[in-house]
């Protein structure tokens, strides 16, 4: 599922707000770790659109052979994309 913006900027919200609260947390600025948390969030979507793009541009390259050995193109994407990850030291 792919998350909107505004929809990180919620769920950090929330967040921050709850660690706040419970006082796991102490900060004289929850607006500031909120924008900071939410940054990292849609930094860390960013790499994963960056992969699924690698992906993409591997399996068009490659359309032929998939078609001969008749594995879906959803099989070949997860497989290509965790062996990239992998191969990127980046964790899904």
């Amino acid at each position: 599922m792919r998350l909107t913006r505004d929809q990180v900027e919620a769920i950090t919200q929330s967040l921050v707000h709850a660690l706040v609260r419970e006082g796991t947390i102490s900060t004289d600025e929850p607006g500031g770790v909120t924008d900071r948390l939410s940054a990292v969030f849609l930094e860390d979507l960013a790499v994963e659109d960056k992969l699924n793009e690698e992906v993409r541009e591997v399996l068009i390259q490659h359309s032929s052979e998939m078609e001969r050995s008749n594995i879906t193109y959803t099989e070949m994407f997860k497989m290509v994309k965790r062996k990239l990850a992998k191969e990127k030291g980046i964790v899904l």
